[in-house]
């Protein structure tokens, strides 16, 4: 396999959760093969940088390997390198906050407590 369409590609190694979602994110201009638009049919080379605006950030990879199946998470990231800046990763790690969790017995009553003295 020489060749393999973008969408499927970014598909296949988990960069998007569903291959609809790769080709509206392609036909909106927001994944670029070096520095073209690229359309969800493009097809792709070893060796090809492709740059993709997801959630507000971007992202830059390099295509390691080419595959049209969707594999595990560990073997799709050996199709790829990742060569996204350092401040973009540090912005994206930075806007998942692990929340506390579910609130423990004491804490919910104090939320109805709470709840209760506003009415």
């Amino acid at each position: 396999m020489e060749k393999v369409r973008v969408d499927k590609w970014l598909w296949s190694v988990r960069i998007f959760k569903t291959r609809s979602l790769a080709t509206d994110q392609c036909k909106s201009g927001k994944v670029k093969i070096g520095d073209e638009v690229a359309k969800p049919s493009q097809n792709i080379q070893k060796g090809d940088l492709i740059k993709v605006k997801k959630d507000g950030f971007d992202f830059q990879y390099r295509v390691l390997e080419l595959i049209e199946k969707r594999v595990s998470a560990p073997l799709a990231q050996a199709c790829y390198e990742d060569l996204t800046p350092a401040d973009e990763l540090n912005k994206y790690k930075s806007w998942f906050v692990k929340g506390a969790g579910r609130p423990t017995k004491r804490e919910r009553r104090d939320i109805e407590k709470f709840k209760d003295s506003r009415f």
